[in-house]
């Protein structure tokens, strides 16, 4: 059983993922640590953070439903292809040890950390000015990073953002709330394979999924109130403050 300051702690370290992830697509930030902090080993923390990460995306597509209206049609279109990319990343998770990725993952967190930044600069070309081999190659992307959310996550919605950045001409804040609804769903589809395949901390998630939906919520509101340009290069911050811990822990350890 959990004790009262265990529920407390665990529900606002969920607060900050929430608005993290909301905000900047990087929950584990503040989340991950947390449920390593209570006592579960960190690959049982992975699984159970992801049960509960599902809730912030429902927080923050309720709380964007203005920015969603009329983009429900690119919502189904783009989470297909992450939807079934990230049933593939679980599936290869379970065949092939997460250490294969380890040594790359600092430089896809660190790109995307460069790119979320560049992206601001895409917005003059018109949609049907791009050529088809460029969206064809973007939307093919997004297939690729559903296996690696799956497979591995880290960062992951930041490099979705950063596609539908450059696959969209939507303000970035609209761009942020189809992201949310896609990565929610891609981590649904890794959850359903991970409650049959390994062991979530139940008890740990309540409070956790509670702290996410509220921090989920309030984020997007944050972003109303944000001009981009200060969400992105937060955002690019933070990529590259976790693309230097994993470099330091695939390679300096």
């Amino acid at each position: 059983m959990l004790s009262l300051g265990e529920i407390i702690f665990i529900l606002f370290g969920g607060v900050a993922g929430g608005l993290l992830s909301s905000v900047a697509s990087m929950a584990s930030l503040a989340s991950y640590p947390v449920l390593l902090a209570v006592g579960i080993p960190p690959v049982y923390a992975n699984v159970t953070n992801d049960a509960a990460l599902i809730w912030t995306s429902i927080g923050s597509t309720i709380s964007s439903t203005k920015e969603l209206k009329g983009h429900w049609k690119q919502v189904g279109f783009y989470s297909l292809f992450t939807v079934v990319g990230s049933l593939i990343g679980c599936l290869l998770l379970l065949s092939f040890p997460a250490k294969v990725f380890e040594k790359l993952v600092p430089f896809f967190i660190a790109g995307s950390g460069i790119m979320v930044l560049a992206s601001s600069k895409h917005h003059s070309l018109e949609p049907h000015k791009k050529p088809l081999w460029q969206q064809i190659f973007y939307i093919a992307a997004l297939l690729v990073m559903g296996i690696y959310s799956g497979y591995f996550g880290a960062a992951g919605g930041v490099i979705v953002l950063v596609l539908l950045t450059y696959i969209t001409d939507e303000k970035f804040i609209v761009v942020n709330a189809i992201k949310n609804v896609i990565c929610g769903l891609a981590n649904l589809v890794a959850l359903i394979v991970f409650i049959f395949t390994s062991h979530i901390y139940w008890l740990q998630v309540i409070p956790l999924a509670v702290g996410m939906f509220i921090g989920g919520y309030l984020g997007m509101g944050i972003l109303r109130h944000v001009p981009a340009k200060a969400v992105r290069i937060f955002i690019a911050c933070l990529a590259f403050c976790q693309a230097s811990y994993f470099f330091w822990q695939a390679y300096l350890q």
